[in-house]
């Protein structure tokens, strides 16, 4: 892995404090790692003003800010951070992180060296245990148990993860990565290994994630797979049909109710999926610093 060059991608808004803090415990994780490590940070126009901070670096080579112009969310800055990638640096591998310590800087030794072992497969970061209460660890789980159901599917890992280039540049020609980032992974990728690992806490300001964040991130990912979960949908909804007409339970007509709700969801945020956006995101870097 000698001369080797690692890009690590960050989509981040507003959380500066988090980003210099995090850049400062990557380079202490790095430090003896054998290979060049370069940090791309994409701002997803931020309205809190980046602060004048001196980051004292030595084995992150440089760290470049990608300005948007309009505010994306955080997957369309990492399909924008990958495609600039692609286009503008010369790269082995990417690493994908959050900017809030929630992808803990220690596992990038893990993801290192399962890279060494494994160089021609994406690795990703599974999340064993979360530190959220009983009841969203419970829904979280419901989610990936549905997602399986509806995908054939078992996702259980998010944006932390180590791309080998020719897989990099295999997703930024999928128009679902422009709707969910793990979702493509999973579809396109089947060419990759898991890590153990825990997730960490954030650094300074409390978890956006909510219940509402939970849903519609279940449905981006589950949209990736639009004809399989659709056919999946409907199979189910004919096996109850036929259920209802054997035990005349309305509890039945309930269950079909909500998988055709599913199926609607499911074809409107897929509708997400976007190449020609996707291939045009470069356009919405607005300066580089």
């Amino acid at each position: 892995m000698e001369n080797n060059k690692f890009f690590i991608i960050i989509p981040l808004y507003n959380d500066w404090k988090s980003l210099w803090k995090l850049i400062n415990e990557i380079e202490k994780n790095i430090h003896n790692l054998n290979a060049e490590f370069h940090v791309i940070i994409v701002n997803d126009a931020s309205t809190v003003k980046r602060p004048n901070i001196k980051l004292n670096l030595n084995k992150i080579k440089f760290v470049k800010i990608l300005n948007m112009k309009n505010n994306v969310l955080s997957g369309r800055c990492i399909a924008t951070g990958l495609k600039y990638v692609c286009e503008k640096e010369d790269f082995d591998y990417v690493i994908i992180m959050d900017a809030d310590g929630e992808d803990r800087p220690e596992y990038l030794n893990f993801l290192f060296n399962k890279t060494i072992e494994n160089p021609g497969k994406t690795i990703t970061a599974n999340r064993m245990e979360r530190l959220e209460g009983n009841l969203f660890n419970i829904l979280y789980n419901l989610h990936k148990f549905i997602t399986w159901i509806f995908t054939d599917k078992l996702i259980n890992f998010g944006n932390y993860s180590c791309l080998p280039r020719y897989h990099v540049e295999n997703l930024i020609n999928q128009g679902s990565l422009w709707n969910s980032f793990s979702g493509t992974v999973a579809k396109t990728i089947d060419k990759r290994i898991g890590i153990k690992t825990n997730k960490g806490k954030r650094y300074y300001e409390p978890s956006q994630l909510s219940y509402l964040n939970t849903f519609i991130h279940s449905f981006t990912i589950s949209s990736v797979f639009k004809k399989k979960s659709t056919i999946r949908t409907i199979l189910f909804c004919v096996f109850f049909l036929l259920l209802y007409f054997i035990s005349k339970l309305n509890l039945v007509l309930l269950i079909i109710f909500f998988l055709l709700v599913y199926l609607l969801i499911n074809l409107f945020v897929s509708k997400r999926t976007n190449l020609t956006q996707l291939k045009s995101s470069l356009e919405n870097i607005k300066i580089l610093k």
